[in-house]
């Protein structure tokens, strides 16, 4: 047996809200919309992952998604842009990463990093 996909879900009566955040800012792709669950995500092949955290690290608290993207800086301009506050970061962390974390429409905690040695 083998995990195929690991499927993080957030609960919202508000589907349109996702569209902005998710689509414009980070560039997912809209994979379904079935009008009680809109999808997105992207068909490129993604590691198959679930994380257990005591906190965030740093003494952060521990964020709700964790989102691993190729240009950080590109993500932090379009969050700027769309006055999005950042509540931690960006910040350079000893492990390997650089990130920050912002707030979904639906008050989700999300971590959005980018490994520093790839």
């Amino acid at each position: 047996m083998k995990v195929k996909r690991i499927v993080a879900n957030v609960e919202t009566q508000d589907i349109s809200k996702a569209k902005y955040f998710y689509e414009e800012i980070l560039g997912l792709e809209q994979l379904m919309d079935m009008g009680f669950i809109t999808t997105y995500g992207s068909h490129e092949t993604m590691d198959i992952q679930i994380s257990f955290l005591s906190e965030g690290g740093s003494g952060t608290p521990v964020p709700d998604l964790s989102i691993e993207v190729d240009d950080l800086d590109h993500v932090l301009t379009r969050v700027t842009e769309a006055k999005i506050p950042i509540e931690y970061g960006p910040v350079s962390e000893p492990w390997g990463v650089q990130r920050f974390y912002v707030r979904d429409p639906f008050g989700k905690l999300v971590n959005i990093l980018t490994h520093l040695d790839e």
